[in-house]
């Protein structure tokens, strides 16, 4: 166990190190002036962050499985239940989302999958916004009834 720690510890370093290393190049070779000119540095940082959101999708799952089936076969429905919540609040976030065109854009409009794309991912956002926020207010009210 001891060595699987040193093991996270410095994967965790080296995710950092690249990440910061993404970074401080895009801003010494300098971000687009141009809005819409594709970039080698903004397309670098955006596949790092599908990389690093990918990963810990990938983490949070196959560890959560393997510590359920280890310790504790029956909380695997817990863990079904889990992602079958976050596959419906997905599929509501794509259903409400509208598609509708860009306001005010200057160059061609995107294709409407790519709005809905878009919107899907705005009301992803919104939602787990609100549910943090809902989160806060619930845990500081649990804290306070179960500190008396």
């Amino acid at each position: 166990m001891k060595n699987l720690n040193k093991i996270f510890t410095w994967l965790m370093v080296a995710l950092i190190v690249v990440s910061v290393g993404l970074l401080v190049w895009g801003f010494v070779a300098g971000y687009p002036s141009a809005p819409g000119q594709p970039d080698a540095t903004v397309e670098a940082l955006l596949y790092w962050a599908y990389v690093m959101v990918g990963l810990a999708l990938f983490c949070v799952i196959v560890i959560g499985l393997g510590v359920s089936i280890v310790n504790n076969p029956k909380s695997l429905v817990k863990l079904g239940i889990g992602i079958a919540v976050v596959a419906v609040i997905c599929v509501v976030a794509y259903l409400l989302a509208p598609g509708s065109p860009a306001v005010g854009l200057t160059t061609p409009q995107p294709a409407f999958a790519e709005l809905k794309q878009t919107d899907t991912v705005l009301n992803l956002t919104y939602f787990t916004g609100a549910l943090a926020i809902v989160a806060i207010i619930f845990g500081e009210i649990w804290g306070a009834i179960r500190t008396k």
